[in-house]
């Protein structure tokens, strides 16, 4: 029985997996997991964001949407699925020898940092799905923030 050593070379990193796990599970930090390891800090705050923007939507589920707590969580929720979409967008169309200078050193050459359908494919609904994820975030925020100012300017009025 074998035993991993400190000079065992590391699997090589594979592009493509890279961007579909920043796309569908960069809320949970997996992206990150997978490319440096448990030992990433950043990795494990992207579950956090995402649980604060999650409660977020919980709130307003129960308080309704005036619960000014709420106006703050989704964003939070909002921007990190943008950002993993943008991070998925960016490890697609990173070139390959900058893919494997940065996740490949000291492998041999590999089709690990190849662009292929797939990775395309993963760039696409990345883009789609964190445009939308960006944009419904910002109009909530503002959409709520504004109508609180026109309630509030009403109760001065009256």
């Amino acid at each position: 029985m074998q035993t991993a050593t400190a000079s065992s070379p590391k699997a090589p990193k594979n592009k493509t997996l890279a961007a579909w796990l920043a796309f569908i599970g960069g809320q949970l930090g997996i992206h990150r997991l997978y490319l440096f390891g448990l030992g990433d800090v950043w990795a494990w705050l992207h579950p956090i964001v995402a649980a604060l923007g999650w409660w977020g939507v919980e709130r307003v589920r129960q308080y309704g949407q005036d619960d000014h707590l709420a106006w703050v969580l989704i964003p939070l929720l909002g921007f990190t699925l943008a950002g993993t979409a943008l991070t998925a967008i960016y490890y697609g169309l990173m070139p390959t020898e900058k893919w494997n200078a940065l996740h490949n050193a000291g492998t041999p050459a590999t089709q690990a940092g190849n662009t292929n359908w797939l990775t395309i494919g993963a760039v696409v609904f990345a883009l789609l799905f964190g445009t939308i994820s960006l944009m419904s975030s910002i109009v909530f925020s503002f959409q709520r923030y504004f109508e609180y100012q026109v309630e509030e300017a009403k109760k001065i009025s009256q």
